[in-house]
């Protein structure tokens, strides 16, 4: 009698938590798909804050009656413009001015000198914010395709930022959607069960759909900035880690399933496993991303707590509506391979891994000494990375309108390259004050030139395309000569003076952060250890991996994708999400090692830890490489890079790292992996172990 209250205790408990969790999802899900409205794409989301390129681009704010961006409309003939040319940039310009958003009136084209271009500005008003780009899309309207041998393209900064927010557009739907597939299709391989597959990706649906509702009021509020590569990056995080923590705890239940009879009772006991491991891989992927705060990157600092809120919705939904539902879906839930109650010890289900533990026991030093070579050996391919990183043109991985006009204009500047040296920099071709502007032409060469409280601006001109070395050469030769001048407060800023401080910028970040995040990292391995050498081992072992993917990332960014470099941003971000998603899979494994260590000795529960782990670690490895897989559906080189990156990262850390240099790492070492915990001084001859007995 007891025992029928007690099970239906149980079930009543399962179905509150459920139901309760539907209310939340009927309340949240909504807001999954509204995060666009609140993203904020423009320079402002990305710009270091306190950059010298920021403090010019406020100050110019000042020399027009109202701030624009411009687009560059750019006409080009190979042969030379024609009259008939001419004539179409006219007509165009001016119904370019009658569009809403254009701050007209315009001047007129600007030919190149080579003759075989023309260039209309067109200021667009910086109130349209985001609808910058249907300001964009009319422009391309009216100009219209390329036509008997005239190309036409619509650049410049509002160029871009209307090609960057179609892009982003893509993360509501296609991304979310591939990510789906892919997690959907991994785990009807992973448990080749018609109904289990439901209840991790049912779970991980909540998670986004739970961080979608706080990211949104926050964005709203302005408490953070959401933009858009945050916003990808969070869709493939939730899924990814979500399901990964979704597969060890149904791993773990399915042992428990062996040795109770009640689904309550094994999913109590799995729990009790399981969660501690899952918070602590949680917490240390939280702790990680949210040292991107110490960043003085907008675009960084957006998305430490954009990603930190998705990892904590993710372990709250994970810990708790996800055993509720397999509670409920009891053993059936497992079909066809429904496990039973045998007591059998869960090292039986694993052959290939206990085949692997045994080879693993066999050859401990040879195993983790030849591994560790290879890492190191993968080291090497660093000198491919390349020190420079990508100029705004060379964002996309495919040919947008506005990259298009870009290397028409770049083209340009390199025909008309002169001799001249302005104010002593080299690299400058023309400098010239900006005048009043009060009527449609060309500034007036002998007009005097415009102050605005005190201050004048001049118009510098690089004889370089804007997005290239010698450009930001160039701009930093130029701040070291006007900064010189006494009295004169000169700040130098512009597109080419934008990616030279984003740059420094992310080399100061990766300096800051990076050790930030390995001392914090190894804190919290030492807590859940209750160890110091074992930590200290695993954050080597992840490093060793972290430099190994970079290298190996370097050879197929350069001879694979035929990549121009990778972007300033990429090492930090690499490394938050390598080491911190890294060192999870070395979580699952030592925390359960420590756990059979406990029962067996530390030789023992290393080969029992590496067996019953195997499989589930694997998977996990496989779906989050997969899923961070899924960004290569943004056109973005950045994106797609972090997306190689982490795939080969995490694929690197589970079948070398994890299933090879660490288990023979520590079966080599010994109990005093485990120092000073009383662990490392247990009475258990391990010897035994090495010698079969």
């Amino acid at each position: 009698m007891a025992g029928g209250r007690g099970r239906g205790a149980a079930t009543l408990t399962a179905v509150a938590v459920v139901l309760a969790w539907l209310v939340v999802g009927g309340i949240a899900g909504p807001y999954a798909g509204r995060l666009s409205d609140v993203a904020t794409n423009d320079n402002a989301a990305f710009l270091p804050a306190d950059a010298e390129a920021t403090q010019a681009q406020d100050l110019a704010a000042d020399f027009v009656a109202r701030p624009t961006t411009p687009a560059l409309v750019v006409y080009a003939r190979s042969t030379g413009i024609t009259g008939a040319d001419r004539e179409r940039a006219v007509a165009d310009s001016a119904r370019f001015a009658q569009v809403k958003g254009v701050a007209g009136p315009l001047p007129p084209p600007i030919p190149s000198q080579d003759g075989q271009a023309l260039q209309v500005v067109v200021p667009i008003d910086d109130a349209e914010g985001e609808q910058i780009g249907r300001v964009v899309d009319e422009l391309r309207s009216i100009a219209g395709g390329d036509r008997d041998g005239l190309t036409v393209d619509v650049a410049g900064p509002a160029g871009l930022l209307a090609d960057l927010i179609e892009v982003f557009s893509a993360i509501d739907g296609p991304l979310l959607l591939v990510t789906l597939v892919v997690v959907l299709i991994i785990l009807l391989v992973v448990y080749r069960s018609p109904v289990l597959w439901v209840f991790p990706l049912l779970a991980a649906g909540m998670s986004y759909a739970l961080a979608s509702v706080f990211v949104y009021q926050l964005a709203e509020h302005d408490v953070i900035k959401l933009n858009g590569q945050a916003q990808g990056i969070l869709t493939v995080l939730v899924f990814g880690a979500g399901t990964d923590y979704a597969l060890l705890l149904i791993a773990r239940y399915r042992e428990e399933l062996h040795r109770h009879e009640r689904p309550w009772d094994a999913m109590r006991t799995a729990w009790r496993g399981a969660a501690p491991a899952i918070a602590a891989s949680g917490a240390t992927v939280i702790v990680s991303l949210l040292c991107l705060l110490l960043s003085s990157l907008n675009s960084n600092r957006a998305l430490g707590p954009v990603a930190a809120i998705g990892i904590a919705a993710t372990l709250l939904v994970m810990l708790t509506f996800l055993p509720a539902l397999l509670v409920l879906g009891g053993r059936w839930a497992f079909w066809p391979r429904t496990p039973r109650v045998d007591l059998a010890d869960p090292q039986v289900e694993h052959g290939l891994w206990a085949r692997i533990a045994r080879f693993v026991a066999r050859r401990a030093r040879v195993v983790w000494l030849t591994t560790a070579v290879v890492l190191a050996l993968l080291t090497l391919g660093l000198t491919q990375l390349g020190a420079t990183s990508l100029g705004q043109s060379e964002l996309f991985t495919n040919r947008t309108d506005s990259v298009a006009g870009q290397e028409v204009i770049a083209r340009e500047q390199t025909a008309g390259e002169v001799a001249r040296v302005a104010q002593g920099v080299a690299g400058v071709s023309t400098v010239r004050p900006v005048t009043q502007r009060d009527q449609a032409g060309p500034p007036n060469p002998d007009a005097p030139p415009l102050v605005v409280d005190g201050r004048v601006q001049l118009e510098a001109t690089l004889t370089d395309p804007p997005d290239g070395d010698a450009a930001e050469q160039t701009i930093r030769d130029l701040r070291e000569a006007v900064h010189r001048v006494p009295a004169a407060d000169a700040v130098v800023g512009g597109f080419t003076a934008i990616d030279v401080d984003t740059s420094d910028a992310s080399t100061r970040d990766r300096n800051v952060i990076i050790p930030v995040v390995l001392v914090v990292i190894t804190v919290i391995l030492a807590l859940l250890l209750r160890a110091l050498v074992a930590p200290v081992l695993l954050i080597a072992t992840v490093v060793l991996s972290f430099l190994a993917t970079l290298g190996l990332c370097a050879l197929i960014f350069t001879y694979l994708l035929d990549f121009p470099g990778v972007d300033a941003s990429f090492p930090l971000f690499a490394f938050v999400f390598l080491v911190a998603l890294g060192i999870d899979y070395n979580i699952f494994l030592m925390s359960r090692v420590r756990e059979e260590s406990a029962r067996r000795g530390t030789r023992a529960g290393v080969l029992a830890g590496l067996t019953v782990t195997g499989g589930v670690i694997t998977s996990a490895g496989i779906v989050l490489a997969a899923t961070f897989s899924a960004l290569a559906v943004l056109p973005l080189v950045v994106l797609v890079e972090l997306g190689v990156a982490v795939a080969v990262g995490v694929l690197l850390d589970t079948i070398v790292v994890r299933s090879l240099l660490v288990p023979a790492l520590s079966y080599d070492i010994g109990p005093a992996v485990w120092w000073p915990s009383r662990l490392s001084r247990s009475a258990r001859d391990d010897a035994e172990v090495a010698h079969g007995r």
